[in-house]
């Protein structure tokens, strides 16, 4: 086992949260995030990959956007959906085991809410389908109220374990944030080797 290569971009100008049930958000903590340990050869699999939308034209940026490498907190780095659920698809290419999912909305303490993390073996989601975090209390995306706690974006952004699973893509949800109801991806990496 070995830490996954992680490179954080600097931190960003962080407002104050606003808007937000503190009681359902969880704690944000002050230190940084420690190592994450996989296989050895674990990689970014989803750097330069295709990536898809629920929203084929989005208000701001391009779908490739979120796989380019490019995490910084700046406009000129983030995709912009529009208002309600929505959901990106990443394809690998290939079937990989995925051991941990990186992502970025916009990282300046803001809460997305109805987030969830999916692996599936086919594009439509429907077989082999896992899913790895959900904070989606209230079922809004009707897949199942989630357990995860609501959590606040850094520039750390949010790391989810995906424990080996076999999968080819990647989805992720959101339902708009504690500040408006649009949703934002910055970067996305899925820390993966391919499957035998």
């Amino acid at each position: 086992m070995a830490p996954i290569p992680i490179e954080l971009p600097k931190p960003g100008y962080a407002g104050t949260p606003a808007n937000i049930d503190w009681s359902q958000v969880e704690k944000p903590s002050s230190k940084p995030r420690g190592p994450f340990l996989a296989p050895a050869g674990v990689t970014n699999v989803a750097k330069g990959k295709k990536v898809t939308s629920s929203e084929k034209e989005p208000l701001a940026g391009d779908l490739q956007m979120i796989t380019d490498g490019d995490k910084k907190q700046s406009d000129f780095s983030c995709v912009v959906l529009g208002p309600g659920l929505q959901q990106i698809t990443i394809d690998l290419g290939a079937p990989h085991n995925i051991y941990a999912i990186l992502f970025w909305h916009y990282h300046n303490l803001i809460a997305y809410y109805c987030v969830i993390v999916q692996t599936a073996d086919d594009a439509a989601f429907t077989r082999n389908v896992q899913t790895h975090f959900n904070n989606d209390r209230e079922n809004m995306a009707k897949l199942g109220a989630g357990k995860d706690m609501i959590y606040l974006e850094n520039y750390q952004g949010k790391l989810v374990d995906a424990k080996g699973a076999r999968g080819r893509y990647v989805r992720l949800y959101s339902y708009g944030n504690n500040t408006n109801d649009l949703n934002h991806y910055i970067e996305v990496e899925v820390f993966g080797i391919p499957a035998k």
